[in-house]
């Protein structure tokens, strides 16, 4: 194996296609560290690697570039972190290195070694532990890292639920590793379902999907406007879909309507096909993975339901609103609806006319805004 210089191999690493800002960069401190402590274990198993939320490459590529690892298996929940993976690969001439899986069987069989950047919810990590302890070779070793800020005692708790040997390693440049051996015998608890009957539907979620089984207040201000949004129309997409809350509810209370969910998240979108199997409407509402929409045609939906998100990770940023708000104007026939809810201090009234086009305000109080977007 010829001898790759680490700093200079991240440096041709970027977040394309992903959203970009000061505060957000292709490889962190987190991924050097759990390339560093899993670095033994790289060596001595390098067929039997899997890799968990990498967000834009920097895990997979450096364990096969820095560490020798080969036919490394991938699991990404966001796929602008796919994307970012694959033309990583391509520019630093590592394309073919690895290959993608589902959240499954498939992905852990036989594994030795799994590096995973540690995820937001305590849900998510548990799920990321029943597969791994429940799919893995009994020999494995799990990494999680993230930075210390965001690390909890709760998460040692949820890695012990699946694993008899938990222990952190030492800090460094603020981030952490937590080191997991001896899985137990577990059985999956996901997706997770709760009925609200104040709603009149079921909500299923995955562990990592946003606001789990819950209804955020968010998403409630929007499902009350929306027996006003465009009556009549015969098309519409759950633009950012989540559990698919606003999805099933479109399809629920209107029969004639055919509803599209979206979302880049692979957790997200099994979250939805649970959550409209629950509710009865697979005929009717259909399920994408994709990113703003980019899969559906021009002009060719009457409304569009949106919640976007603010955080890209922990950091806060406009622009993931903005690209779904491009992607909504993209679909929408002209005079066709966007109707969006947001907190009420976000300044997207502007973007929403500047994307979409001429836009009013629905409803607002001290916490969210609904707004409907015409486009022109």
């Amino acid at each position: 194996m010829v001898a790759v210089d680490a700093a200079e191999f991240f440096a041709q690493l970027s977040r394309e296609p992903d959203v970009d800002a000061p505060d957000l960069v292709a490889v962190d401190a987190t991924d050097r560290l759990l390339l560093d402590e899993a670095a033994t274990d790289l060596a001595a198993h390098p067929g039997a690697v899997v890799v968990l939320d990498d967000d834009h490459g920097a895990l997979t590529l450096g364990a096969v570039a820095l560490h020798g690892a080969t036919g490394v298996r991938v699991h990404q929940d966001l796929l602008v972190g796919e994307l970012a993976l694959a033309a990583n690969a391509e520019r630093t001439g590592q394309t073919g290195t690895y290959t993608r899986h589902g959240l499954d069987a498939d992905l852990l069989r036989g594994a030795r070694v799994v590096l995973a950047k540690a995820p937001k919810s305590l849900e998510a990590l548990r799920e990321l532990v029943q597969v791994v302890a429940a799919g893995a070779d009994p020999a494995v070793t799990l990494y999680v890292g993230g930075r210390v800020k965001h690390m909890t005692l709760g998460m040692n708790d949820v890695l012990a639920e699946g694993f008899t040997d938990v222990h952190a390693t030492l800090a460094r440049q603020k981030s952490r590793v937590l080191v997991a051996r001896g899985p137990r015998p577990v059985q999956s608890s996901f997706p997770v379902c709760r009925e609200h009957a104040d709603l009149g539907l079921t909500v299923c979620a995955h562990g990592a999907a946003f606001a789990g089984v819950k209804v955020d207040r968010g998403t409630r201000a929007l499902l009350a406007a929306l027996p006003g949004a465009v009556p009549d129309a015969a098309t519409a997409v759950d633009l950012g879909c989540g559990t698919g809350v606003l999805a099933v509810a479109l399809a629920a209370a209107r029969p004639g309507l055919s509803v599209v969910g979206v979302d880049q998240s692979a957790a997200a979108v099994a979250s939805a096909v649970a959550t409209v199997a629950a509710n009865g409407l697979g005929d009717r509402v259909r399920v994408v993975r994709d990113d703003a929409a980019g899969s559906l045609p021009d002009a060719s939906v009457d409304l569009v339901v949106c919640n976007p998100p603010f955080h890209s990770g922990v950091a806060v940023s406009e622009t993931l609103a903005h690209r779904l708000f491009a992607g909504a104007a993209r679909v929408l026939r002209p005079g066709g609806e966007l109707w969006c809810v947001y907190n009420s201090h976000l300044p997207h009234r502007d973007a929403l006319r500047r994307i979409v086009g001429p836009t009013r305000q629905v409803t607002r109080d001290p916490t969210f805004t609904v707004t409907a977007s015409t486009r022109t």
